[in-house]
């Protein structure tokens, strides 16, 4: 192909895209290219997302780098790194456990063996109690249960600006995954993080509890997909014989520690609106909105004493 030459007017020839640097590494575009067939090939459904994710954190660049010059040639620890991503990804790690943290809420969250990723689907409870807060400048008191890397305590008392807030977990590997996301997202200072299991420690009143516990069945644990199975901590997934123990034990707690105002938000599993309804209408709790996610699926009951 000929283009103009821009000096004389004469045509010249492009140059083609540099392939490496004569190591035998690829360009940016290149390795993009690659990674992205060989995901695809591998039957990943976001293999390209997935690539660029993995392109962009191993050679510490942003897309508009990738854009501007993508036929720079990758250095050698850019080429290692990159394949080492390859390797894990391929083997089920999940993009986010690669990357070392996941975007929730708009904030990034550092994530550690302990914690859960947190989903997209798991921002419903937040829309969904703040939906329900009358005054967001009001000083409120909220707990979170299973805060695992904080994302829902973090996420609430980024938007409830005089709120102040407790996560619990039993792991204290995640209580200190959540303490340092708080202190990174400008909320430590209001926020207090204790390792205990569920409300054993907490006296209350909370204008608020919110929680996504681990919401699924004991046998189908073993039944999910590598990334969740493998990766994801199996305190943070088991909820127990028929996924429900959690709601057992947080509904339970909730007359003892919630204002006479107070709401509790829960996640709950797709097919959980009816039983979960049922326990806590069994504990004198009204539920007062079910949400649903994205997929149009139940995905956070709000509760309040009756």
């Amino acid at each position: 192909m000929q283009v103009p030459d821009p000096s004389n007017g004469s045509p010249r020839r492009s140059t083609p895209p540099r392939k490496g640097d004569g190591s035998g590494t690829p360009t940016r575009a290149a390795a993009l290219a690659g990674l992205r067939r060989t995901l695809s090939e591998a039957g990943f459904e976001t293999a390209a997302l997935d690539a660029r994710l993995l392109v962009l954190s191993a050679l510490e660049i942003t897309a508009t780098d990738l854009i501007t010059d993508p036929d720079r040639p990758l250095t050698q620890v850019e080429a290692e790194t990159l394949t080492d991503f390859a390797r894990r990804r391929l083997a089920r790690e999940p993009v986010a456990r690669i990357l070392g943290e996941r975007e929730f809420w708009g904030l990034p969250f550092r994530l550690s063996p302990e914690t859960l990723v947190p989903r997209p689907d798991t921002e419903t409870v937040v829309e969904t109690a703040l939906s329900l807060v009358p005054d967001r400048g009001a000083p409120l008191r909220i707990v979170d249960f299973g805060t695992g890397s904080g994302a829902l305590l973090t996420a609430l008392l980024h938007e409830l600006p005089q709120a102040v807030g407790i996560g619990i977990d039993l792991s204290e590997g995640a209580a200190r995954t959540a303490r340092g996301n708080a202190w990174a997202n400008g909320v430590g200072e209001r926020s207090l993080f204790v390792v205990a299991d569920w409300a054993a420690a907490l006296k209350g009143p909370f204008d608020l509890a919110v929680s996504n516990p681990p919401y699924i069945a004991s046998p189908v644990v073993e039944t999910l997909e590598p990334e969740v199975r493998d990766h994801d901590p199996r305190l943070a997934l088991d909820g127990g014989p028929d996924g429900l123990a959690p709601y057992r034990v947080l509904l339970g707690e909730a007359e003892r520690l919630l204002a006479p105002s107070g709401l509790m938000v829960l996640e709950i599993g797709y097919d959980q609106a009816d039983p979960v309804s049922r326990l806590a209408a069994e504990r004198g709790l009204e539920a007062v909105r079910l949400a649903h996610d994205l997929g149009g699926n139940p995905r956070c009951i709000a509760l309040k004493r009756t």
